[in-house]
C-alpha cells in the first residue's frame, strides 16, 4: 500500500488511472478515501485519480496533533508537491471540503479547479457543539461503534436509510465508521468542531468552482451551499436529490456525471 511521510506524518494514497489531468480526492468525516470509489472507478480511464486518507482517519497513521483544518490544508498541499501533480482537480467533500476552500484561499497555484460537495465556509454552528461533542466523547471512551446508530442519519439522507435496496450498503458503511481508531477519529471530530470559518475569505477563489449539496443534507444544510455559491464568483450550484452529507455513496451516478461535466467545462475554457 503506498505512503507518504508528509510533515513528518503518515499518510495513506491511492493512486489510479492515467490521463494528463489529475483529480485528487479529499474525504469527509468519519471515512476515508473509499468514500470516491464510484467515482474513481468511473473517471480513471480518463483521469488520473489519487485519494488519500486524512490523519487519523482510513490508513493514515493517528498523530497526537496536527487535527485542526489548516493543518491537514499543509498536508494536502505537501501531497500535491510531493506526488508534483500540481496544478490538479481538488474535489473535498465535507471536511475535505474545508481543506479545499483553504488551499484554493492561500494556495490556488496547486490546483486547477475546485469540487465542494457537502460542506460550508462557516464554523460549526454553536447549538451543534453539545451534540457532537458529547458522542465524540462516547465514542473516545467505548468506540465509534457504540455511536454509530446516532451518526448514520447525520451522515445519510432519510431516502438512503430506508430505502430496502440499499441494505448491504447501510452495513458496509456503518461497519466502516464503526472501526474507525477512537483516538484519531475523535481527535478529527474536535478539529471539525473547533474549526475557524472562511466565509470572509471566499471573494479570494478565482479558480472554475462547483458546489454540490444534497438536498437531504442535515450536517451542513444545503443554505450552506447558497452562501458559499453566492460568495464565490461564477461557481456552480448543483443540489443533489435523495441524497444527504454523503452523496457519493448515495447518488453516485449524479455526483460523478456532474464532475465530469463540469472538469470537461472548466478545461474546455481554458482551452
Amino acid at each position: 500500500m503506498p505512503y507518504l511521510t508528509l510533515n513528518g506524518h503518515k499518510l495513506y494514497y491511492s493512486d489510479e488511472g492515467a490521463g494528463p489531468e489529475i483529480i485528487v480526492f479529499s474525504h469527509g468525516l468519519l471515512f476515508s478515501g473509499e468514500m470516491f470509489e464510484a467515482q474513481v472507478a468511473a473517471l480513471k480511464s480518463q483521469y488520473r485519480c489519487i485519494t488519500f486518507d486524512h490523519r487519523g482517519q482510513g490508513k493514515s497513521a493517528v498523530s497526537d496533533t496536527g487535527y485542526d483544518m489548516d493543518t491537514l490544508a499543509e498536508d494536502a498541499a505537501a501531497l500535491i508537491t510531493e506526488l508534483k501533480i500540481e496544478p490538479c482537480h481538488f474535489v473535498g467533500l465535507s471536511m475535505g471540503g474545508f481543506v479545499g476552500m483553504r488551499l484554493a484561499i492561500h494556495k490556488p497555484e496547486l490546483l486547477k479547479s475546485l469540487t465542494l460537495i457537502e460542506t460550508t465556509a462557516d464554523p460549526e454552528p454553536k447549538e451543534n457543539h453539545a451534540r457532537y461533542g458529547f458522542l465524540n466523547l462516547v465514542a473516545r471512551w467505548f468506540g465509534l461503534g457504540v455511536v454509530v446508530g446516532k451518526v448514520m442519519p447525520i451522515m445519510f439522507s432519510q431516502s438512503f436509510l430506508n430505502d430496502d435496496t440499499k441494505a448491504a450498503e447501510r452495513k458496509r458503511w456503518r461497519k466502516a465508521i464503526a472501526k474507525g481508531d477512537r483516538h484519531g477519529v475523535t481527535r478529527a471530530v474536535r478539529g471539525v468542531i473547533e474549526r475557524a470559518g472562511v466565509y470572509e475569505e471566499l471573494s479570494r477563489i478565482s479558480l472554475p468552482t462547483l458546489i454540490m449539496v444534497g438536498e437531504e443534507d442535515v450536517a451542513t444544510t444545503p443554505d450552506k451551499s447558497d452562501r458559499m455559491h453566492a460568495a464565490i464568483a461564477g461557481s456552480d450550484l448543483i443540489p443533489i436529490p435523495r441524497a444527504g452529507h454523503s452523496s457519493t455513496i448515495e447518488q453516485p451516478e449524479i455526483v460523478t456525471d456532474a464532475i465530469r461535466a463540469f472538469l470537461a467545462g472548466s478545461l474546455s475554457k481554458k482551452a
